[in-house]
């Protein structure tokens, strides 16, 4: 819920927002207060729940791609670690078993993006980041036409 320093709504309001430059309706916003699963950077959630949790979400709204946090969880913040172990493990072999049939009625399929974590020096130089990033090897670029560089502003 993005509780933790009780700035619940106001992070609604941020996820909400984001979600809306890129595209999503507020109504396809979906924020989760369970109490097994709190805003806590030390507390790791579990793993089969939250897999379940998202994976009921990507279904009800018949999402096409993921986008999480790696396996550093950007800080080491033990929920997104979660999050992302939830995807990776659980999530992809359920929507594995589930792509297979997708594909067979021609539904499309659900990717998985996973942000890459950086240390702490690239993390707090800003912009000077743009140059380290463009040197080092990548998976994958991304180049966005003036369209989508308008939404994504």
């Amino acid at each position: 819920s993005g509780n933790y320093y009780n700035q619940g709504e106001i992070r609604k309001k941020e996820l909400e927002q984001c979600c809306g430059v890129l595209g999503i309706p507020a109504s396809d916003v979906t924020v989760i207060d369970h109490r097994d699963l709190p805003d806590d950077p030390a507390v790791e959630w579990d793993t089969q729940l939250l897999a379940s949790l998202v994976l009921e979400h990507i279904e009800a709204k018949n999402i096409n791609l993921v986008v999480t946090f790696d396996a550093g969880g950007v800080s080491g913040h033990a929920n997104h670690i979660s999050l992302y172990k939830a995807v990776r493990y659980n999530v992809c072999k359920l929507l594995w078993a589930g792509l297979v049939l997708l594909r067979k009625e021609n539904q499309g399929r659900c990717r998985v993006l996973v942000l890459e974590s950086v240390n702490l020096f690239r993390k707090y130089i800003s912009f000077l980041d743009v140059l380290i990033s463009c040197l080092l090897p990548r998976d994958e670029l991304f180049i966005l036409t003036e369209e989508e560089t308008e939404q994504a502003k």
